[in-house]
C-alpha cells in the first residue's frame, strides 16, 4: 500500500510540474488552478465591496483599465505563440483601481487586478503603470500564488487539500488566500520569495515591452520606488532586495527585455 501510495505521489508530481514562461525555470504547482481561480472570484468581488473603487469614468481609473488592457492582450498573445495559453485558460481580466493610500498592486488568478491610488503618484504615468502591472500579472502567469498557497497549506493546514480546507477551515483557508496573493494593505504579511520577485521583474520586462512600453523606463520606476524606503518600505519592497540590487538585476535582463519592445504607434 505504501509503495502504492508513493507511486500516486511521485505521478502527481510529474504532472504538476511546469516550466514558467520566459525564465524557464521549472515549478511544482500543487493545487488545482481551477479552484483556486474559483476561490479568486469570490474573494475578489468581496474585496472590491469592502473598500472604495474608483468610477471607471475618472481619468486615473481610465488610465489604469487602458495599461491592463493593452498588457493582457499582448500577454495572452505571446503565451499562444509560446505553446503556453494553458496559464490563462479561462482568464477574465478586470482591472480595478481602488481608493487607499498604500503603495501597492496585486493581481489575482484569472487576471484579477488591483491597483491601489497610493500608488500612481510614483508611477506617474502609463509606462510606470505598466511597469508594475506588468510585475504584478508576471505573478499570476508563473503562478507564484499557488505555490505560496500550497506552502500554506502545508505549514498552516497539515498539508491537507485546497476543498478539504475549504470545507473543514474556510476561515482559515480564505485566509491563507488573501495572504498569498499579497491583498490588503497591513505590512507583515508572507510576501513572495525573493526567487519570485526577481522571476516577476523580468516577465514584467518582456510583458510591458510586448504591450508596446518601454522596459528602459522600469529603472527610474524603481529608483522612485527605492527613494520611498526608509523604516517602512513600500508594501511592493518589502521582501525583495535592496533597491540597487534590483536596479542591477534589471539593467542585466534589459537587453533581453528590449528585443521583444515595438513602440506604441
Amino acid at each position: 500500500m505504501l509503495r502504492y501510495f508513493s507511486l500516486i505521489l511521485i505521478a502527481s508530481f510529474v504532472i504538476a510540474c511546469a516550466k514558467v514562461p520566459i525564465t524557464g525555470r521549472k515549478q511544482l504547482n500543487m493545487l488545482p488552478e481551477s479552484e483556486l481561480m474559483s476561490m479568486s472570484l469570490t474573494n475578489y468581488q468581496t474585496f472590491l465591496s469592502e473598500n472604495t473603487v474608483v468610477n471607471a469614468s475618472e481619468a486615473n481609473a481610465q488610465q489604469v483599465k487602458t495599461v491592463g488592457a493593452n498588457m493582457s492582450k499582448a500577454v495572452e498573445k505571446f503565451l499562444a505563440t509560446e505553446g503556453q495559453s494553458k496559464r490563462v485558460k479561462n482568464y477574465t481580466w478586470e482591472f480595478n483601481l481602488v481608493q487607499d493610500d498604500v503603495v501597492n498592486a496585486w493581481c489575482m488568478p484569472g487576471g484579477k487586478v488591483v491597483v491601489y491610488t497610493g500608488l500612481l503618484p510614483v508611477a506617474q504615468d502609463e509606462t510606470g503603470l505598466a511597469v508594475v502591472m506588468g510585475h504584478e500579472i508576471a505573478h499570476a502567469i508563473a503562478r507564484h500564488g499557488n505555490e505560496r498557497m500550497s506552502q500554506l497549506l502545508l505549514v498552516q493546514a497539515g498539508g491537507i487539500g485546497l476543498a478539504v480546507a475549504m470545507s473543514d477551515k474556510p476561515k482559515l483557508t480564505q485566509d491563507l488566500f488573501m495572504t498569498a496573493y499579497g491583498v490588503g494593505s497591513i505590512l507583515g504579511t508572507l510576501k513572495y520569495s525573493r526567487k519570485h520577485e526577481s522571476e516577476a521583474d523580468k516577465m514584467g520586462l518582456v510583458f510591458m515591452a510586448l504591450a508596446g512600453y518601454n522596459p528602459e523606463r522600469a529603472v527610474e520606476f524603481w529608483e522612485r520606488m527605492g527613494a520611498m524606503g526608509g523604516s517602512r518600505p513600500p508594501e511592493i519592497l518589502s521582501t525583495h532586495p535592496s533597491s540597487d540590487t534590483r536596479i542591477s538585476d534589471i539593467q542585466e535582463f534589459l537587453p533581453i527585455a528590449m528585443t521583444y519592445y515595438k513602440p506604441k504607434e
